[in-house]
């Protein structure tokens, strides 16, 4: 074995030139299947990693009141207060379409929403300076409103000018009591993480002239039960409205399963189509080790007059394959791992060389190389050694 090795070294050195091109095959074949697994793997990772932002805990619900068929939000807290095992968090949700002005300054792309005091904890932030809604301001319908740092920045300078000053909404005076820590530096624009102001729900009703509230958000305690708490929620909807056409219900759990089984198909898929190039390169390895045959009938003959049996020429051809396969599966590994941080570092994305990528195409280049080396080597194992010594 160790000899067969050293042969097929040296067979290798002694043709650099064909050897390489034989390899380039391979080399390209496993660069391209690590550069675009990766590159792929980094910019959805990027998209997962911005809708896990979200919040993976919470479940949204969505319902349509009717006239004879209504939810109230009494019923809700009722239902949530029943289950305090499996959620942790509750907050009617109104959103308003309107403009806030601080004097002759004015936003209209802030996004102006009624919350409950728990919608602070429900999307896991924290506030800069103040203090958050209340339950008192809920009950006694309080004007009272927590912005982003993106509003407190554009109409009152900074957090520290905005606790206690007045914004109107919707030609209605709301006191400023809290502003939240920056959630996004990159995002500090219109409409952006930061451009938001929350009113206590009770408010935001009478501000939209609505009774209704159509949307909630839960959060549930451990996302394990993320299943069990939607489909308690259906049951206990379908038992007010008695049609599940009439509510929705999403558990982001469930959506970021779907996009990681998206991702990984996706992945799969690129990984196939790039791994067909080491198809290809088999084929040119098969090629060059005939030719290879052809050139050396004669060493051939000599191995086997000397006592040579067809299992050790059948080794070294196929030894010679695997190592020029093997070798070109390792150039490809290290250009495919350079090129996958450079090329992730110009695209915006982080894209890290994954290592499934790595080990599967390294580990089929060798295989290709097994595999188309196997006809070669047999062919030269069976040659008549009187014919092969014969050639020229």
């Amino acid at each position: 074995m160790l000899q067969s090795f050293k042969l097929a070294i040296k067979s290798i050195w002694g043709n650099k030139m064909r050897s390489f091109l034989t390899m380039l095959g391979i080399i390209i074949g496993v660069a391209a299947v690590i550069i675009l697994v990766s590159l792929v793997n980094g910019y959805m990772g990027s998209i997962v990693e911005s809708f896990a932002s979200m919040g993976v805990n919470q479940i949204n619900v969505n319902v349509t009141n009717l006239t004879s068929r209504t939810v109230s939000v009494d019923e809700m807290y009722q239902f949530y207060d029943e289950h305090t095992d499996l959620f942790d968090g509750i907050s009617p949700n109104v959103t308003i379409s309107t403009t806030i002005k601080k004097g002759n300054d004015s936003m209209t792309s802030t996004s102006v929403a009624g919350r409950s005091e728990q919608y602070l904890d429900i999307k896991d932030y924290d506030l800069q300076l103040g203090r958050n809604i209340t339950y008192s301001d809920i009950v006694s319908r309080q004007k009272v409103c927590v912005i982003g740092a993106y509003v407190a920045q554009e109409l009152f300078g900074s957090a520290d000018k905005a606790i206690d000053e007045t914004l109107k909404i919707g030609g209605y005076a709301y006191k400023v009591v809290g502003v939240v820590e920056v959630q996004d530096e990159d995002d500090m624009e219109d409409g952006g993480t930061d451009d938001f102001v929350w009113l206590p729900y009770t408010t935001a009703t009478s501000l939209a002239k609505s009774a209704n509230i159509n949307s909630y958000t839960f959060t549930v305690s451990d996302t394990d039960n993320a299943e069990e708490a939607k489909t308690l929620l259906e049951s206990f909807l379908y038992d007010i409205f008695k049609d599940d056409d009439l509510y929705r219900v999403t558990a982001m759990s469930e959506m970021l399963d779907s996009l990681n089984e998206q991702i990984a198909m996706m992945s799969g898929m690129l990984g196939g189509i790039a791994g067909i190039s080491l198809l290809v390169a088999g084929v040119g390895v098969m090629n060059i080790m005939l030719v290879s045959v052809t050139e050396r009938t004669r060493e051939i003959g000599i191995r086997k007059s000397l006592g040579a049996d067809k299992g050790t020429i059948m080794q070294q051809f196929v030894i010679e394959a695997a190592v020029t396969s093997s070798l070109g599966g390792v150039i490809g590994i290290l250009i495919g791992c350079i090129a996958t941080t450079v090329v992730g570092a110009a695209i915006g994305i982080s894209a890290t060389p994954t290592l499934s990528a790595i080990v599967i195409s390294f580990s089929v280049s060798v295989g290709i190389g097994l595999l188309f080396g196997y006809m070669p080597a047999s062919r030269a194992a069976n040659l008549n050694p009187i014919d092969a010594l014969r050639s020229e």
